[in-house]
């Protein structure tokens, strides 16, 4: 995937909000769908709303990663799993697609890897995320 300086959100898939409750709801339901590891009853986030000069975005945690200025491999299936979750938003209709990817081919291979919990099902499961947005790491102040 390429990011360039001057617009770093040009190939994300940016979003609507009808009310600013959306937000909330999104940032909620998008905990609650990713990669399951069943042994461990551990789900990992793949997505998470973005936030940047007024507009919104579904992003994979790996294009968190590059936005951040870090090595990420992403892949297609990773693209296809931000897409499909996207499209859940939409016939959920927690958001509209401002742009980005209309139709998503082939869901099947990615419906099946990609675990949705139920609200009441949270409290079985391990909820992780792999990237934070909004924090910043703090470093060890350097000794003289």
């Amino acid at each position: 995937m390429n990011y360039n300086s001057e617009d770093q959100t040009a190939s994300l898939v940016q979003i609507a909000l009808a009310t600013n409750d959306d937000f909330h709801k999104i940032v909620e339901t998008l905990g609650r769908i990713g990669v399951a590891s069943w042994r461990d009853k551990k789900l990992f986030q793949s997505c998470h709303i973005l936030h940047k000069r007024g507009n919104y975005y579904i992003v994979h945690f790996k294009e968190l990663f590059i936005l951040d200025g870090k090595q990420a491999d992403i892949t297609e299936e990773d693209l296809q799993r931000r897409n499909f979750i996207t499209n859940l938003l939409l016939e959920w209709g927690l958001c509209t697609l401002v742009s980005g990817p209309e139709v998503i081919e082939n869901v099947g291979s990615i419906f099946s890897r990609t675990k949705i919990l139920k609200f009441h099902e949270k409290s079985e499961w391990t909820l992780e995320s792999k990237h934070s947005l909004g924090t910043r790491q703090r470093h060890a102040p350097e000794t003289l």
